[in-house]
């Protein structure tokens, strides 16, 4: 069994402090993705340092190969010590799961994982062991299709306490609330997001702790095809449209209104553009059968880069954040596609000049459509998906 994960994460700084002492880490590996949740001792700067090393040492050791022993007594080796309480201390959690389904959860001191899968709670089983006298949690198990496991730092369980809950949040009323989540969300940082928003509720909007939540979904293979501007060969259109539309379990989006109508009279299909103009500044979508999204080319891939760049901003994705993303027009539509359906893209790009937007006597490579295919890869590589490039 070949899996394939979604990972979302949301932290809140502590308030009035400037950087987060929680780190999340998402690394890839040739047969796995490893998530790490790193939880510095107090907060601010301090903090911010202690999680940062940590989970870089533990992800650099582990993409080597590295044993959990070997990671640890580095890390009680390396860990700068604190002036005032005189310990080096970073608490941590560590998700890796395999292409083959296999996964391996290592936890010292931050909240326990949430397991769901089937809408219902898995219990993960203690397995203690100490190394350096720090005692850890390991868990080896399967993931299947429709699981997520979800990591937290304490600011999770503390949202509340002395305020709207004598005891904070409890882990078990959390986990409820994850499921419930988990019913309506569709991707990972939907997820993650939703929980450290009701965490600031609780916290009245100014956090008592650094608060993250880091979510991991098993999912199918979601590749997303997207064609924009003319080949600059006519003779090239077949061919383009022909790879454009040669996977059929890839959904595909047609940014460009020639673009579009090479699609449509290549594949003999009727265009209808909608006659609602959701949004002044991007103009409406339109509909073609066997393809998912049409939509303008420049104007709509200009705002769909706005938006991937905002979502790479973790601290900018909050509700209003997914307000936007849900919005009718065809930039919008783009960007959840991306954001929250897509797992891998290919790019198909033509390299003809439109003289509607840009002087013909610039190279392609000055050209608008160009800059913004080159801002948009850029993007979905920090966010970590897959792309191929493929020029006409």
């Amino acid at each position: 069994m070949g899996v394939t994960v979604d990972v979302g994460y949301k932290s809140l700084n502590k308030f009035t402090e400037i950087l987060c002492g929680d780190r999340v880490e998402i690394l890839k590996t040739k047969d796995s993705d490893i998530l790490i949740l790193a939880d510095g001792m107090g907060s601010g700067v301090k903090a911010n340092i202690l999680s940062t090393l940590t989970s870089k040492i533990l992800g650099t050791m582990f993409l080597n190969g590295a044993t959990l022993e070997e990671c640890v007594d580095t890390i009680v080796e390396t860990l700068p010590v604190c002036q005032v309480r005189q310990v080096a201390y970073s608490t941590f959690s560590i998700l890796q799961v395999f292409n083959n389904g296999d996964a391996y959860l290592v936890e010292f001191d931050n909240p326990g994982c949430i397991f769901i899968r089937d809408g219902k709670l898995v219990e993960i089983p203690k397995n203690i062991r100490e190394i350096d006298n720090k005692k850890i949690n390991e868990f080896r198990f399967k993931v299947k299709r429709g699981d997520a496991l979800i990591l937290m730092s304490d600011g999770t369980i503390h949202a509340g306490v002395g305020q709207l809950l004598n005891f904070g949040w409890l882990w078990e009323d959390i986990a409820a609330y994850a499921l419930k989540q988990y019913a309506v969300t569709v991707s990972a940082i939907r997820l993650a997001t939703s929980i450290c928003h009701a965490c600031d509720e609780l916290y009245m909007f100014r956090p008592g702790d650094d608060t993250t939540v880091a979510c991991m979904r098993i999912i199918d293979s979601k590749p997303v095809n997207l064609m924009t501007g003319p080949a600059s060969n006519k003779e090239d259109d077949e061919a383009m449209v022909a790879a454009f539309t040669a996977d059929p379990a890839a959904k595909t989006i047609v940014c460009g209104g020639t673009s579009a109508t090479i699609v449509s009279r290549v594949l003999k299909k009727r265009m209808d553009v909608s006659l609602d103009y959701v949004d002044p500044d991007i103009p409406p979508i339109a509909y073609m059968d066997g393809i998912d999204l049409v939509t303008e080319g420049v104007l709509t891939l200009n705002r769909v880069v706005q938006l991937l760049r905002r979502y790479n901003k973790k601290e900018a994705v909050a509700e209003d954040f997914f307000l936007e993303l849900d919005k009718p027009n065809g930039a919008s539509m783009v960007a959840k596609m991306i954001i929250e359906d897509c797992t891998e893209i290919h790019l198909f790009v033509g390299k003809a000049i439109n003289s509607a937007y840009q002087n013909p006597s610039l190279p392609f490579d000055l050209g608008i459509r160009q800059n913004l295919v080159d801002q948009l890869k850029k993007a979905l590589e920090e966010m970590g998906k897959p792309v191929t490039v493929t020029y006409y």
